[in-house]
């Protein structure tokens, strides 16, 4: 008898660890309201910054469980466990480039844009980051280029049939004023601004006045909320005003845009949840805006 109740104890203590399992990956899905992303012609995804302690080929298996179909490729992640070199455009081979290409497949996510990565002057290393970027069939790269090397980042942009989005890292960065970033894309054909709207809390600005500054010039987003510590939060908990950016660049009928999850703090499970709830806040903000 007693064997039969420590047998029952230990099939019953497995239950409950499994009940646990599976709620614990059902919570780590957010349920993202793709038709009303569509409707406002917008599309989430991350950057692989946030899961940075991982490699490229497991942040794929990240996302996929996430239900995020849009990745911007980090420059300094590594490749995979296999080949850790990173998955940059100094370091990847054409075999990486296609053992990625399948592995994006598999996954359901498509990678869209390569950043923050270096457009120096030099054209010839410029062309470099275009040329990896053509190879994957990206859309955007994401980067802080010198004032002068505008004018040939943009002529490049155009050949290769590119957006170049200009990040904002904090001060004294050199385009953590909006209205600096404002300046040096107003007048480039194939120059847009990608929104990093927690960097501008962090440089004393507010987010919400950032996107107007910069209507009709913003492609891309980088959206992370913090608190007064200049910490990373959930969504919707911190000094942002995640909401209030979302519904402006709605009264602004932004269109064709990329929003990607940057979280900066903590890792493993912790970070999946806390990514897993401020895409879950980000899609009831869009749903609510996607019916008015």
């Amino acid at each position: 008898m007693r064997r039969l109740l420590i047998c029952i104890l230990i099939v019953c203590l497995g239950i409950c660890v499994f009940a646990r399992a599976q709620d614990h990956e059902e919570s780590a899905t957010p349920k993202i309201n793709y038709p009303a992303l569509e409707k406002l012609g917008w599309k989430l995804g991350s950057q692989a910054y946030t899961f940075r302690s991982l490699t490229l080929i497991e942040t794929l298996d990240v996302l996929k469980r996430l239900d995020l179909h849009y990745i911007e490729m980090y420059p300094g992640q590594k490749f995979s466990k296999e080949n850790p070199v990173k998955a940059d455009h100094n370091s990847m081979t054409d075999e990486m480039v296609e053992q990625l290409k399948k592995k994006l497949a598999e996954t359901n996510v498509t990678a869209i844009a390569y950043g923050v990565v270096e457009l120096p002057a030099d054209e010839a290393k410029s062309r470099k980051v275009f040329d990896f970027a053509k190879k994957l069939g990206l859309k955007e790269i994401v980067s802080e280029p010198p004032e002068e090397a505008l004018a040939m980042v943009d002529k490049l942009a155009g050949e290769y049939g590119m957006k170049v989005a200009i990040h904002n890292h904090p001060k004294p960065s050199h385009y953590w004023d909006c209205h600096k970033t404002l300046a040096a894309v107003k007048d480039r054909e194939n120059i847009g601004a990608c929104a990093d709207i927690g960097h501008w809390v962090r440089s004393g600005m507010s987010s919400p006045q950032c996107i107007k500054v910069l209507e009709g010039q913003i492609v891309s987003l980088h959206v992370k909320d913090i608190n007064e510590k200049k910490e990373d939060v959930i969504w919707g908990t911190g000094t942002v005003d995640v909401a209030a950016c979302l519904k402006e660049l709605k009264r602004q009928n932004a269109k064709d845009l990329l929003f990607s999850v940057e979280y900066e703090k903590g890792s493993g499970e912790e970070l999946v949840a806390n990514v897993a709830k401020s895409v879950q806040f980000f899609s009831d903000q869009v749903t609510d805006l996607a019916k008015e």
